[in-house]
């Protein structure tokens, strides 16, 4: 918006010139950073005691650790002074010409109201199912499909007109159009290496990156400050890509596919770290509000579309490396106890206790331990994914 607004003042007058600054994705970058976090700073307080007068305190379920049961009441939903924050600050500061982002923007705000939903009903309704697995599997595919759908040729092609005119010649086709290799699973640490998906394979990939990376962050949000910052981290990297694959000359010396438009994406992840910093003030233990589902779904699906559209799904899964460990480890505890509840009569368990952050917490590590170890994890996993920029 800001950047429409200031090529509309050039135009008036050469005094305006100074506004030429806002062509720079850079500065956008770090001013939706900054806007995000002043809008998360001060919205803050008024949120959580909006949300503290509604009563929409989180539960503690009785199975849970016993030094989390002093968190109950604890203001929850939190996720919506985060998802404020982001569409805020995106909108101010990107263009507003830009695919990419319209696309990421929906579906982070998508699955912010899957979450949002799903929330009510356990807080405010009582509900402690909330909403039902089947219906939050289905909207997240719903979604999640959408989104497949227009990227498999968004990414193809460098404008709106081009992608219906692909679409129609995939249809003329007999649904059988080869995609560009740009649209290939591009794999990390080797120069140009891609390995073409179709758009069946496509679809299929962009659906399990996204919904699987939503359910992920959401499994791993169980500790004050444990997702948000690994989000922050991951998001920001995920920033660096997307200005790589945006540049025409980055993305040429570096052997990256070139992605027109991709580089606006930085944007978005600038105002994601922004606002991340801006809620870990608050969620920071002892945590004053948690962001419930409405954030950890949205989060982990903007997550799951930036890397899809900026092709670097498998370099995503290592950097969140702790969301994939965290997902891995609920679904290998649950099949193992039905599997030997089958077997023996008698359903046995893997670890002390899933997600992976209370099995550690059950061996004695403390909460705060627990949380800056996985973020030193994540650190560490953020630089070796950085490092397939110039290891290729």
């Amino acid at each position: 918006m800001l950047l429409m607004l200031s090529q509309w003042l050039q135009g008036l007058s050469p005094e305006f010139g100074f506004f030429r600054v806002f062509q720079y994705l850079t500065f956008r970058a770090v001013m939706a950073a900054m806007t995000a976090l002043l809008i998360g700073l001060v919205a803050g307080p008024k949120v959580i005691r909006v949300l503290t007068s509604l009563k929409i305190g989180q539960p503690i379920r009785g199975y849970a650790m016993q030094s989390h049961l002093s968190k109950s009441g604890t203001p929850t939903m939190g996720g919506v002074l985060i998802l404020l924050s982001i569409a805020i600050s995106t909108l101010l500061w990107f263009d507003l010409s830009n695919r990419f982002v319209w696309i990421v923007l929906l579906v982070t705000l998508g699955f912010g109201a899957i979450g949002w939903v799903d929330d009510w009903r356990k807080v405010v309704n009582k509900d402690p199912e909330g909403m039902r697995s089947r219906e939050k599997y289905f909207w997240q595919s719903v979604i999640g499909l959408v989104a497949a759908l227009y990227l498999v040729f968004s990414i193809s092609e460098s404008s709106n007109a081009k992608v219906l005119e692909l679409f129609i010649s995939w249809v003329r086709s007999g649904f059988s159009l080869d995609l560009p290799p740009k649209a290939g699973l591009q794999l990390p640490f080797f120069k140009e290496v891609s390995y073409p998906l179709g758009v069946l394979g496509f679809v299929i990939l962009t659906y399990l990156v996204i919904v699987g990376s939503s359910n992920a962050v959401n499994l791993t949000d169980g500790l004050d400050g444990l997702a948000i910052m690994p989000v922050v981290m991951v998001g920001s990297a995920l920033g660096v890509f997307a200005y790589v694959t945006g540049s025409s000359v980055y993305s040429k010396y570096l052997f990256f596919p070139h992605i027109p438009g991709s580089g606006e994406l930085l944007i978005f992840c600038a105002a994601m770290a922004g606002a991340g910093l801006a809620f870990l003030w608050f969620n920071a233990h002892p945590a004053q509000v948690f962001m419930g589902d409405v954030g950890a779904l949205a989060l982990g699906a903007a997550l799951g579309t930036i890397a899809i559209i900026v092709r670097q799904e498998i370099v995503l899964a290592i950097m969140g490396g702790i969301f994939v460990v965290e997902a891995l480890s609920v679904m290998l505890q649950v099949t193992w106890f039905k599997y030997t509840k089958k077997r023996y009569g008698e359903g046995r368990r893997l670890l002390k206790m899933a997600p992976l952050h209370h099995h550690f917490e059950k061996s004695g590590w403390k909460e705060t331990q627990v949380v800056v170890r996985f973020w030193i994890i994540t650190m560490l996993l953020c630089l070796v994914g950085l490092s397939t920029l110039k290891l290729r």
